[in-house]
């Protein structure tokens, strides 16, 4: 597949001008789910393939492993991919894990590159409540369609989910989700959710029209 550069003026990806500020550590660690937007400078393209596809989630599991998180789903497009990440474990941290996945997987893009930054939406506690959640996933599964790539009906090929020792499940499945819940129980350790955190502004409320902008910033190296 040939490489697409998109025709705007290049910017520089090391200018801090475009580094904006996280939420606190804390929001990021242990139990937190959160949806995550990585996006390729100048919106370079031509980098989506199979094999691409399939290094993604053999980092993905990496990453999961090493920081104990779980992906219910992904969608990977054109010019960005989107992914939920489920924190598992008291010691899970989303930052740690995001900085590994872009550090490994940039290199699969070339000759493009990953902004300087992912966007970040850290649920809310109503947002992560079983019918809410499966919202912002079929929200997530819909990219494509919304962007013209297939019908309603159609598969895409690069949207699933990363869930150890689960290679068949699909999110786009009509019983994927009873099978994910019992699955998440059985994985998520009992003292995951003993964090404590700040209260969340009421301005940094959950758009699914611009699912990124709750926080932004460089990720931790």
């Amino acid at each position: 597949m040939k490489f697409q550069q998109a025709s705007s003026p290049s910017r520089d990806p090391l200018n801090r001008e475009f580094y904006l500020p996280r939420l606190p550590h804390e929001f990021y660690q242990a139990d937190a789910v959160i949806f995550w937007t990585l996006t390729t400078f100048d919106r370079a393209r031509g980098w989506l393939t199979a094999s691409f596809h399939q290094k993604f989630r053999e980092l993905m599991f990496h990453a999961g492993a090493r920081e104990g998180l779980l992906c219910p789903i992904y969608c990977l497009m054109p010019d960005h991919l989107h992914l939920v990440w489920m924190g598992l474990r008291l010691d899970s941290d989303q930052l740690n894990g995001m900085a590994f996945l872009r550090t490994y997987l940039e290199p699969e893009l070339a000759p493009a590159k990953f902004q300087p930054q992912s966007y970040d939406e850290v649920l809310r506690e109503e947002q992560r409540k079983r019918n809410a959640f499966a919202k912002v996933c079929f929200y997530i599964a819909a990219n494509p369609t919304r962007s013209g790539f297939i019908d309603e009906k159609g598969p895409w090929p690069f949207t699933g989910c990363v869930i150890p020792g689960y290679p068949r499940l699909n999110p786009t499945d009509d019983n994927f989700w009873p099978k994910f819940w019992r699955i998440y129980g059985k994985l998520r350790h009992s003292d995951a959710g003993n964090i404590k955190r700040p209260p969340i502004g009421r301005n940094q409320k959950t758009n699914l029209e611009t699912p990124h902008v709750v926080s932004y910033g460089k990720d931790k190296k």
